[in-house]
């Protein structure tokens, strides 16, 4: 299916992404086999788009979606197939069959990590959200939210000041400033590299509180994991973990002060098993060994392992292939060249000499 087909189905009428997810599942014909499969109403609505585009809402849709597209080198349009479909929202049970994309693609190479929270964080969350985004990015890693008031600002603000990779996430068009205080941050994420909006919804559609809720399941999907950072029992947070937990996704949460009640729901999140998070550390050692499919040259990115060197004296050639993501043996033998035995000797004297570490996912590198 091309872009006009995927931009007909994502505006049939009675569809939404979970039976559309459903019955892309199938791989069905275009157009006959879908024609066949779709309810009543749709399926009439898709005949006459086939039969006569000129006539049909459907292509009015397509229509508003080109012009808009047309506006700027910085506008995509993403859909199953695209090169730039984030692979991860295939594994949603309804994940969106149209995303409308302003700013930078390459937001969406690398890992991925959802941080949420507040919108009215105490002092110390604002410094946590800040500084753990900060130094995900420093790693490599781009940070995903929702562009909401609070945290999840605090977080995109600081991935951007570190030249980082981020997505936001927005409950409306990707043309729409929501909230409207945050239209220098929208600004920023437009036209930053390695920055990217991304919605659900066509160009034009205002925000609407139904749309959060779905808006959520997207950061989620879209990340190797979600961060918590500060929420109350009742916060709207918990529904992206609730998500992230349904996605088979990892939960982190930040603790706090008993006496913190925007803590109260990160206690809650760790008292039912979320991964404690006091430093990034504590992020990477659970996701890190998922790091490399999502960023192929990870381990050589900082100091490419030198091929031809000798195992006796080639220290180089292992610590170029280490950063602080957590690197797992096969990927070392992969990258080096050198046999099982041949990478755990040289690592076994670089850990010695204090040069590297073992950690959950594989070795690092050590500062």
């Amino acid at each position: 299916m091309d872009e006009n087909a995927w931009l007909a189905v994502e505006a049939l009428p009675g569809m939404g992404a979970h039976r559309i997810a459903a019955l892309a599942s199938r791989r069905l014909d275009w157009p006959l086999g879908w024609l066949a499969a779709l309810p009543g109403p749709a399926a009439s609505a898709l005949r006459l788009w086939l039969d006569h585009p000129a006539t049909s809402p459907l292509q009015a849709r397509i229509d508003a979606t080109r012009r808009w597209r047309e506006g700027g080198a910085d506008r995509h349009v993403l859909h199953p197939g695209h090169p730039a479909w984030p692979a991860l929202l295939d594994e949603l049970p309804d994940p969106p069959p149209v995303l409308w994309a302003l700013g930078d693609l390459a937001a969406l190479q690398g890992p991925s990590l959802a941080v949420d929270g507040t919108r009215r964080p105490t002092a110390e969350g604002a410094g946590n959200a800040r500084g753990l985004a900060a130094e995900l990015s420093r790693r490599g890693w781009c940070v995903v939210s929702g562009m909401a008031l609070g945290v999840d600002a605090l977080a995109q603000t600081a991935a951007l000041d570190e030249g980082g990779a981020t997505v936001a996430v927005l409950g409306c068009g990707v043309d729409v400033i929501y909230p409207a205080r945050h239209r220098t941050l929208y600004e920023r994420l437009a036209r930053t590299p390695r920055a990217l909006i991304l919605a659900e919804h066509p160009p034009g559609t205002q925000a609407h509180p139904a749309f959060f809720p779905r808006r959520n399941r997207i950061v989620t999907g879209l990340s190797l994991g979600t961060l918590v950072i500060e929420a109350t029992e009742k916060s709207g947070t918990l529904v992206s973990a609730r998500l992230a937990l349904e996605q088979g996704r990892e939960l982190f949460a930040v603790p706090g002060s008993i006496h913190n009640v925007q803590a109260t729901g990160c206690l809650s999140l760790l008292k039912s098993g979320a991964t404690l998070v006091r430093h990034v550390d504590d992020i990477v050692a659970e996701l890190g060994h998922w790091a490399p499919a999502f960023l192929p040259t990870a381990a050589s990115a900082s100091s490419p392992a030198v091929p031809d060197a000798e195992p006796g004296g080639a220290e180089p050639g292992l610590l170029g292939a280490l950063t602080s993501i957590p690197t797992p043996i096969d990927l070392l033998v992969q990258n080096t060249g050198w046999s099982v035995a041949e990478c755990q000797r040289e690592l076994l004297m670089l850990e010695l000499d204090g040069a590297v570490a073992q950690q959950a996912g594989g070795w690092v590198r050590r500062r």
